[in-house]
């Protein structure tokens, strides 16, 4: 399974990006995907989740800004960004737990980088 990232980039404060995630390979089910951000010298940290059954979850401190969503038929997240802030600065990484067969695994995308300047 590969997690396929885009949509980073340069964004001044109060900007908007949008970032999108494809999942492929052998898939049977997503049960969560969602999106985790690390900036320098920090740990990384889960910015918001999307479950298989609709749910969703927010650092509290993207709630109000971030948006995230998905696309079964194409097995693509999104997290829409709004009101971008320059502590939103970090490389936001793709994440997706899949059902294969009858085992669930976890999976990383390589990171887009979010550069948000005052």
């Amino acid at each position: 399974v590969q997690l396929v990232e885009s949509g980073g980039g340069l964004v001044q404060a109060g900007g908007s990006l949008r970032l999108s995630c494809a999942a492929s390979g052998s898939i049977f089910r997503l049960n969560a995907m969602g999106w985790y951000r690390q900036a320098p010298g920090k740990q990384r940290e889960l910015v918001a989740v999307l479950t298989s059954g609709g749910g969703t979850d927010y650092a509290d401190s993207v709630k109000g800004r971030f948006a995230i969503s998905g696309d079964t038929a194409k097995n693509t997240v999104y997290l829409q960004m709004n009101s971008l802030q320059p502590e939103d600065t970090a490389v936001y990484y793709c994440n997706a737990d899949v059902l294969s067969g009858v085992s669930i695994y976890n999976y990383w995308g390589q990171g887009t980088q979010v550069t948000v300047s005052s």
